[in-house]
This record gives structure tokens, sequence and C-alpha cells, in this order.
């Protein structure tokens, strides 16, 4: 596949006055060069200033004054067919016309090149067959020129308007073989190339087809229309015609139309397509939700906070779309050597054709077959798209399974990591305190402990009260009215309770007051300490009667990703906080990281990503997408936890998993890797295959049929490996 044109975003406000900015599906288009047919005859086209083919994604971007009629009368007369999706007007206050999904094409319409190609076939067995059995000669050519006709005839209008933009494409050089062969008398050979070329296209087109549903699949569970409450009346409407702050209604069963905030109800809900999370999630008043997510077990309303076009799903669909619209570093040298490898073949061709006959008295017949068979070599079919139908598959089957990875080059890029270097809060960790020890002493039971330290914490605002509060609440601990209640900023708190005097807080803070430490107190904080906990001690008036260990505790599984990270091939893991030191090393002994940083602010952890970029050359480094962005930046690779519910994450880092879900990060890198093996498998197969019928054709030893047989082979076969992307798990 040759290189596609990319799109650019155009606003309403880069329009100029009456202009429009359009997106078209394309229908039809079974190779690159046919994208960039209908790329150069649109641009030719007058009241078009700019036009972009993605052949990848079938669209066609197009800014025009021209009508739509105009615009799709003139695809359709190069043999494809363009629906309108969306159309931006340049008067900003003029709403964007949709034409959401393409109609459903009729039967002929579908099948045209499935029937001509079978009748192709048909009429040239029936010519063998007349030919070989000894019936006429006349018989036999008429049913091979029928078996030219039908299945060329795709090869040959597609052919002709690449002749007028003065382009050498497979369908012209194909064209010009077919006829060639016929000319000199070789009907079957010509009719059995074109038959080839009809199958081999038809077959590229429906395996092409199959890698673009991963991406068209996304786009199938927005629903169109919402059930919303306005004025105290229900009324179904059209998503684009919903506003910031209406309230829709969700039945079980239902998709969520909108993103939004849950206002009432409870239910759990599948946000597989937007997450990749294969058990669903409890949703109920204040939690966020996103459109295409199903509403499974109870009723939900929702207040939409987002319109149609900003939605979670839709801004992934259309990254997801971009993403596989960039080109990797492998698909650029690729389309580089083809540029000049293809001119080069043909003048080639041209030279075998007339030079040796002129020397050695050769028939030219013999010489021009050589030709021909050459020129059927010359387009590197194979070899173009054997870069972007892996990236297109993997991409999308990423996109499918919550990650969204923003470009072939990143995807190239994070199959050569060797390092990966992880924040700690948020990432390996939860992120939220929990208390992982009670400790009384002197005769005081747990749940005293737990009486006061809740009741004095439930008047303060600090996180780690909160997890003490928590606590309290899954034990069913009531906290006690406090009087006096006194927060002493960076130690702790105190109030009285039932006229007795209570503090919770640090050790050092205790210190300072003068309270006894006994050896068990010691003890305990001693190993609470070694473990990376935090501790907070309560006090009576007179004596510690307890302690409460709390902890930032690590994800289920972290250990298992690291794991996988290394199975993987992943050389060096890293974790960066700005915790103590010695709660780093806990960590990273739990999860099992080979290398660990603490007490860094975040210029230092850009130093350390740095660091390890010049002993390992290139690094990952996994984030929230939100803290540490200097590292992020600095990082080859910016991954970004939690993009489904973080703006900033979707703009930002270069992958994202959509989830809260680190161990999907074991499956970016294994998938990676296994892109960037395909991808070089499949350009070294091409490379090797046209090499060898080039030198085969040149001594005589490959015919027409072998030609366009190996060249069809080549391209099937890199797309088919390309595809097993799709499997990856």
């Amino acid at each position: 596949m040759l290189s596609d044109v990319q799109p650019e975003e155009s606003s309403a406000t880069d329009l100029q006055l009456g202009e429009a900015r359009s997106v078209f599906r394309v229908d039809g288009m079974d190779c690159g060069e046919c994208a960039r047919t209908v790329q150069r005859v649109m641009g030719k086209l007058s009241g078009v200033r700019e036009v972009a083919v993605s052949f990848n994604t079938t669209k066609m971007t197009v800014v025009h004054n021209a009508s739509l009629e105009t615009i799709q009368k003139t695809v359709s007369d190069v043999g494809y067919r363009a629906t309108v999706l969306e159309t931006t007007l340049q008067d900003p206050d003029v709403p964007v016309a949709t034409g959401g999904e393409a109609a459903e094409p009729g039967f002929w319409e579908k099948h045209k090149r499935t029937v001509l190609t079978t009748v192709s076939g048909l009429f040239l067995g029936v010519g063998l067959i007349t030919e070989f059995a000894g019936g006429s000669e006349s018989a036999a050519i008429v049913c091979y020129l029928i078996a030219i006709l039908t299945g060329g005839f795709y090869a040959a209008r597609a052919g002709y308007f690449a002749l007028k933009s003065f382009t050498l494409d497979m369908n012209f050089l194909m064209t010009v073989a077919a006829i060639g062969a016929a000319a000199i008398g070789e009907w079957s050979e010509g009719a059995t190339v074109v038959f080839l070329f009809s199958v081999g296209n038809w077959l590229q087109a429906s395996t092409m087809e199959r890698t673009r549903r991963s991406i068209r699949s996304l786009i199938g569970f927005a629903p169109k229309e919402a059930l919303v409450r306005r004025n105290g009346q229900e009324q179904t409407v059209s998503v684009d015609h919903l506003q910031i702050g209406d309230l829709i209604l969700v039945r079980p069963g239902e998709r969520i139309p909108m993103d939004g905030r849950v206002e009432a109800g409870s239910s759990t809900v599948n946000q597989a397509p937007v997450t990749g999370e294969s058990i669903p999630v409890l949703k109920q008043m204040g939690d966020e939700v996103f459109a295409g997510t199903l509403n499974e077990t109870g009723g939900l309303e929702v207040i939409v906070t987002k319109k149609v076009q900003d939605s979670t799903l839709s801004r992934m669909i259309y990254l997801v779309e971009e993403a596989q619209e960039q080109k990797a570093p492998s698909q650029q040298f690729v389309d580089r050597f083809a540029t000049y490898y293809t001119p080069i073949v043909v003048v080639l061709a041209i030279l075998i054709a007339v030079l040796p006959p002129l020397f050695t008295g050769d028939p030219f017949s013999d010489w021009i077959y050589r030709a021909l068979a050459l020129l059927v070599i010359a387009c590197p079919c194979a070899l173009v798209i054997s870069t972007p139908v892996a990236i297109v598959a993997a991409i999308g089957n990423a996109a499918k399974r919550g990650v969204l990875i923003k470009g072939g080059a990143y995807l190239e890029l994070m199959g050569q990591i060797r390092a990966v270097a992880f924040d700690k809060t948020g990432t390996l960790t939860q992120g939220k305190p929990v208390v992982v020890l009670v400790e009384p002493f002197d005769g005081v039971d747990q749940e005293q402990l737990l009486t006061v330290a809740a009741s004095i914490e439930a008047r303060s605002e600090h996180p780690l009260a909160r997890a003490v509060l928590l606590l309290g609440e899954q034990k069913g601990i009531r906290a006690l009215p406090v009087q006096q209640f006194q927060a002493v900023a960076g130690k702790g708190a105190q109030g009285h309770l039932d006229g007795a005097l209570y503090r919770i807080g640090k050790p050092s803070w205790f210190e300072e007051l003068g309270y006894d430490g006994t050896d068990r107190l010691k003890t305990v904080l001693s190993v609470q300490h070694e473990q990376g906990h935090t501790v907070m001690l309560v006090a009576d008036e007179q004596q510690i009667i307890g302690l409460i260990a709390v902890a930032d505790t690590v994800r289920p599984d972290s250990a298992d990703t690291i794991a996988k990270l290394k199975q993987a091939g992943t050389a060096h893991t890293v974790m960066l906080t700005g915790d103590h030191a010695r709660i780093a090393k806990s960590i990273a002994k739990q999860v099992g990281i080979d290398e660990y940083h603490g007490d860094l602010l975040p210029e230092q952890k850009l130093a350390r990503i740095t660091e390890l970029k010049q002993r390992h050359h290139l690094v990952a480094m996994v984030g929230d997408g939100i803290n540490d962005s200097p590292a992020l930046a600095a990082s080859d690779i910016g991954i970004a936890m939690g993009g489904a519910g973080t703006d900033i994450a979707l703009e930002t880092a270069d992958i994202v998993l959509m989830s809260d879900d680190i161990s999907k990060l074991p499956f970016t890198v294994r998938l990676s890797r296994k892109a960037l093996r395909l991808i070089k498998q499949n350009i070294w197969f091409s490379l090797l295959v046209k090499l060898a019928f080039l030198l085969l054709t040149v001594a005589g030893l490959s015919n027409l049929w072998m030609a366009v047989f190996a060249d069809t082979g080549a391209a099937l076969l890199v797309i088919l490996n390309g595809m097993r992307l799709i499997k990856v798990r």
C-alpha cells in the first residue's frame, strides 16, 4: 500500500467564506493505489481546496465549496462510492450535518466485484477447456476476451485514471500486461493474469475489511437516541441534540448514550467497549459513566456532562483512526523505497523489450513477453502493504481491549523498549491509604481503640483520617461526640470524649509531649517503619493506648504485571516516587521492581529518566497522566493510567490504558513486540519474493501467470501474517 496523505483537522474557523469541511466514507478501495487515485482526481476537482484520503480507515476529508453531489459523482466516476459522514460549514453557528452510518448498498453494488471476478473465472475455465480439447480457436479467444473484460474492468478503469494523473500504478501496469499478452497472441496468459489479479484484489479487500471492523465495532456501541426528561416530560431525542445538563434515563439492558454522572439509581455497568474491563463495575450516585457502555441490572438517571463529539468513546475512536494513519518508521522507509523502485523496474522492462532483440536477433515477441512479466512484478504491492496492515490490526485490537496506542511510531517504539519506569502512587499502588494494622496496648481492646480514633478523626480532613473512618464503618463502629476538638498542624489532633482527653498523631508529636515509649511500642514501630507503613499513635492523657498503621497498598496485580513484563522481554524496571525511600524500598520488594528511587522532586524524576535513557537507550514511563508530566514527556514512550476518566491522559500520553488497570501493560508490550517482528518478516519476505521473480523473469524462467500469482500471493500472505495481531490476547 502506498502512503496515504494525512488528514488535517480543520475547524469552522479555518474555513474560508462559503467553504465546508466534509468527511466521507469511500467504499470499494482495495489497495493503497486506489486511495491515491481518489486523492489525485479529487485534488483536481474545481471547488476543492484540500483533500485527504485514507485507505486504512476508508475515509476522505475534503475542504470545499463544490456541492456534495459533485464530489460524490467524481468519486463514483473513478469507481468508488462516497457516503457523507459529516459536514462542518464555514458559519460556526450552523450545526454540523451528520450522515451517520452509510446506507446499506444494494446487492449489485455490494457484490459486483465478486460477480465480475466469478464470471471472469468461468470464461477463463471454458476457454482453457475449449483450447486444450481441440475446439474452435476463435471460440476460445472469445472466452478469454470476456474473461479479460470482466476480470479487468476495475483494473482498467483505475489504471486509466492513474495514467491521467501521470502515475504508474499496479492497475495500469497490469492492464498493459494483459493487452500486451493479447497483442502477441498469448490470450490464455492474458486472461489468467487478469483473473488472478482480480481474485487477489478481491481477497485483499476482504481481508483488509476484517482489520477495519475492529474500530467500526466501537462505533456500533454508541446509541443513536436517548430517553431524556425535560420539563417533567420524557421524550426520545437524537444524541446529537443532547445538551450538557440534560437528564437521561437508562433502563436495564440498554447502552448508556452519553458520558455523564449518575444522579439517581444503582446498577452494574459493563465498560468493556471503553476500558476493556471484563468485569462489570457498580455505578451509584455521583459515579461517572461513559457512552457506549452497557447498563446491566438497574435503572439509572444520568446527568449529561459532555456533548456527543466530546464523549470518551467518540474521542477514543477519533484518536484510534488518527493513530492508524500515522506512519511508522518502517512504513516511511518502504514508501521511499517504492517511490524509486517502481520507475526503475519500468525502465528496465522497456530496455528488456527493446535492446536484446536488436543485438541478438531474437524475436521481439519473446522479450516483450519477458518485459510484460517484469511489469507485473514491478509494483511492490506486498511490500508497501506489509507495514500498514500490521499497524491497523494491532491498534484496532489494542483499542478493543482498552489500550489506546496513538500511532504506528509508538507501536514500533514500544516493541523496542528495554526499560520501564513506574510512578508509585496510583500506578503500582491503589493510591488510597488503608489501615493495615490496629495494635492496642495495656488492656485496651481493638474496638475501644478504633472508637477513640474514629471519633477524633471524624472531625479531620486528612487522607489518613479517611482510612481510619473507612475501617470503622466496615466494623460497624459508631463515632462518639467530641468536645474541644483541636487539629495540630503537621502533627495530629486531639479532643475530649466523655470528659477525657485523647490524642492521635505522629510518633514524633508524642515524643515532644513527653510520652514514654515501651519496648513493645518501639519494636512494633520499628517493624512498621521497615515495611514502609505510616504509623499513628493513640493516647489518653497519661499513656499511649495503641497504634494504627496505614499504608498505600500495592495493587493486587502489580507483582504479576512486573513478572509478565520481564517474561515479555523488558530488561529493567524502575520505580520513581516522591515518597520516603523506606516506603519505596518496601513497595519495590513486594512487586519485584529491579531499582527504586524515593524522595524525588519532579525535576529529580526527570533527571532519573535521562539517566535511564543513557543506560538503556529506550525507556517508557508509566504514570497517571496528571502528575510527573516532565518525566512522562522526557521518556521515549509516555504511558498514562485510567484514561477513560482523565482528559489530560487522552491528550498527552503516547499510550493510554483506558481502565485503571496496570495488568494491560504486559499485553501492550507483547502486542508491540509481535507487531515489530511481523512487520520485519513482511518486509523481508516481500523483498525476497520480488528479487527472486525479477531474476527468474529476466532469465526467462517465469511466465505472466506465475508472476501475478507470486505478486498477489505475496501480498495476501503479508496481509494474513499482519492480521494475526488481531488475535493477540
